[in-house]
């Protein structure tokens, strides 16, 4: 094999918390210890010595490097402290830097230092959206009324007469649906060049028939994705039992604000039009509020122990102390507190109090907006961030399931 090393390929590896690599004098443990990898794909042996020698071409289209939990149990046996799990999610950190688009963006996404810009960013542009918006402060008991439905202004965006949504959620949508577009094409973009380049590293080659996109999503996707909420490969892990504790409850708060986000849109902005009563803020009682607050609840809770988690694993010196692994936490931290916080806020201002209530009236105002610019910070770092697992896995885990499948290989031979 003719090595040419690729030394900025290592460098950043090493920020990214491979730093460890070098340690490993290729005994094998990892591998033999690593309860998903299999005897035709051994990992991660195989990548610690590509990534010793630089060789980033092969690590960025391998899937292996995608299918690997970072569950830790490479790293605690390992007998000279190389920390191979750390070394495989700096390899991940750097493809998803490397497969990201618009790359200014994905390259400011990849560095601590650029901290303050990746906060000023959307703070910024909430912040002009919301002055554009008439800089609206609802008095208390307006606010009590209306909550935070009124945050960018009352009434509604009119055609022709005609009412389409609340002059709040137009404005809302003005932020989140091109982070969200954004963020959805650079993962199409991300994920179609990874799995050309896996296709191309693992020798898949041309079909020998293709599937439908039907038959493809029953056969490979769909079942990836069942894995995926199932949790199947994580239970496998033993070290680091407590992650499937964090992820859990994570996975399925998302889940449910989604489908509260999608109600809350349809009862409020499209059926409140004809039914006053449905818009403004949900009964406390509502099932849909109970399933909201229980999901806000969840989501901090599954960031506390994931927090926890990442805290004893650098105690232990079992794993690595780095942006890449923090940036995530703190985002989905952000998210959760100051929604739930908002929501707080507004409830004790329910309570008469005096002068007090303004001032909690205020801090609302203000942790709804730093709400507003997490969940855009969310939206819009996820194709470049620890958050792009969700993507590049998912893509990982069905290549994996298609390569060995009769569509690639002859079932005869």
């Amino acid at each position: 094999m003719n090595v040419q090393p690729d030394i900025e390929f290592i460098k950043d590896m090493k920020e990214a918390g491979g730093d460890t690599l070098k340690k490993c004098f290729q005994c094998a443990t990892c591998s033999v210890v690593c309860p998903l990898s299999t005897d035709e794909n051994p990992f991660p042996r195989q990548q610690m010595i590509y990534s010793q020698w630089g060789l980033k071409d092969k690590l960025i289209g391998d899937p292996n490097t995608l299918l690997c939990h970072h569950c830790g149990d490479c790293t605690t046996h390992c007998p000279r402290g190389a920390k191979p799990g750390d070394v495989m999610g700096a390899i991940r950190a750097y493809a998803y830097k490397f497969y990201g688009w618009p790359a200014p963006l994905a390259n400011l996404a990849s560095s601590g230092k650029n901290l303050p810009l990746l906060v000023a960013i959307p703070a910024l542009v909430v912040f002009l959206v919301w002055l554009i918006s008439g800089a609206n402060v609802l008095s208390h008991e307006d606010f009590l009324h209306a909550g935070y439905t009124n945050f960018f202004g009352e009434g509604y965006m009119t055609i022709f007469g005609f009412k389409l949504l609340t002059w709040n959620v137009t404005f809302i949508n003005s932020i989140m649906i091109p982070t969200a577009a954004l963020a959805a094409f650079a993962s199409f973009k991300g994920v179609t060049a990874l799995w050309k380049k896996m296709s191309d590293n693992t020798g898949v080659g041309e079909a020998l028939y293709r599937p439908s996109v039907p038959q493809f999503v029953k056969e490979f996707l769909w079942p990836s994705l069942v894995e995926i909420v199932q949790h199947e490969r994580f239970k496998k892990c033993e070290t680091n039992e407590e992650r499937i504790r964090g992820h859990q409850p994570l996975m399925w708060a998302f889940i449910a604000l989604f489908f509260v986000t999608i109600y809350s849109l349809i009862s409020q902005d499209v059926l409140g039009r004809f039914i006053p009563s449905l818009h403004g803020p949900m009964a406390m009682w509502n099932p849909v509020k109970i399933v909201a607050n229980v999901a806000a609840v969840a989501m901090i809770v599954g960031i506390v122990i994931l927090w926890k988690n990442r805290n004893q694993m650098v105690e232990d010196n079992q794993g690595g102390n780095t942006f890449y692994d923090w940036f995530l936490i703190w985002m989905i931290a952000g998210v959760g507190v100051t929604g739930l916080g908002a929501e707080v806020l507004r409830l004790i201002g329910v309570v008469k109090l005096g002068y007090l209530v303004y001032y909690l009236h205020l801090l609302g105002y203000l942790v709804y907006y730093l709400h507003l610019v997490s969940v855009m910070m969310l939206f819009l770092y996820m194709p470049y961030t620890k958050f792009a697992h969700l993507i590049y896995r998912t893509c990982a885990m069905t290549f994996e399931r298609y390569r060995d499948s009769a569509y690639v290989k002859n079932p005869v031979k």
